[in-house]
């Protein structure tokens, strides 16, 4: 998935109402970017940090910015956009460059389903089980080469776990789907210390049948795309 402008370089100044940042651009200008991201961002958001923008002309946006990338001293890059995975993963998933995912014949995106919910893919095939997929951002890193969901409580979080759990108990295939959107992690866990009902929530999906898949990201300035899959730790 390429950005449809080249992210820029920028210094962060700070992050307030949760999708508001102000920066520091090369030529010395400040400017207030957009953060799609609801999360806490923990250790993403310190004064100082180098980040990358996106810009854009549309006279139909009030922010000409948006803030997609961390890159830290040593070069790691950490996509911070929530909204960008399940455009990773769309593209992924028709480019069947998921192994475990290729043999799906149909990709239906926002499939109503649950109590008023909507899976991210639904995927089918006359020869196999209906597969619900739901996808999740992972940006947090906590300990060398680890990442790990959630950063914060998330009650909607939880909610997706309990009807996925659900759909694998009437004989449908059931998966979360963790894109982790950093360079330097290998491996991928559950912060239940952070939001001890997810991970009740987690390990009741999992004892119901639930499948847990989850790969990195390859990224640059320029896009980003699915990696390699990587190890899941319960």
């Amino acid at each position: 998935m390429n950005f449809a402008e080249p992210l820029i370089p920028a210094t962060l100044v700070r992050r307030y109402k949760r999708f508001l940042s102000d920066a520091v651009l090369p030529d010395g200008r400040e400017i207030t970017a957009h953060v799609a991201n609801p999360g806490a961002m923990l250790d993403l958001t310190e004064p100082g940090t180098k980040i990358w923008l996106e810009p854009n002309d549309d006279p139909k946006r009030k922010l000409k910015f948006a803030w997609r990338m961390n890159e830290t001293d040593d070069g790691t890059l950490i996509g911070v956009d929530t909204s960008m995975p399940n455009r990773i993963v769309k593209e992924a998933l028709l480019a069947r460059s998921i192994p475990e995912l290729a043999d799906y014949e149909n990709i239906r995106p926002e499939v109503k389903y649950g109590e008023n919910s909507r899976i991210d893919f639904l995927l089918t095939d006359p020869d196999k089980p209906d597969l619900y997929v739901e996808v999740k951002n992972v940006s947090t890193s906590r300990s060398p080469h680890l990442s790990e969901f959630p950063d914060c409580v998330t009650a909607r979080g939880a909610k997706h776990l309990f009807e996925l759990a659900e759909m694998a108990r009437s004989g449908k295939r059931a998966m979360m789907f963790y894109l982790v959107q950093r360079t330097d992690c290998h491996e991928m866990s559950i912060a239940a210390d952070l939001d001890p009902a997810y991970g009740e929530a987690f390990q009741a999906a999992m004892a119901a049948g639930v499948e847990v898949l989850a790969y990195d990201c390859a990224m640059s300035p320029q896009g980003i795309s699915i990696g390699q899959r990587r190890a899941f730790i319960r």
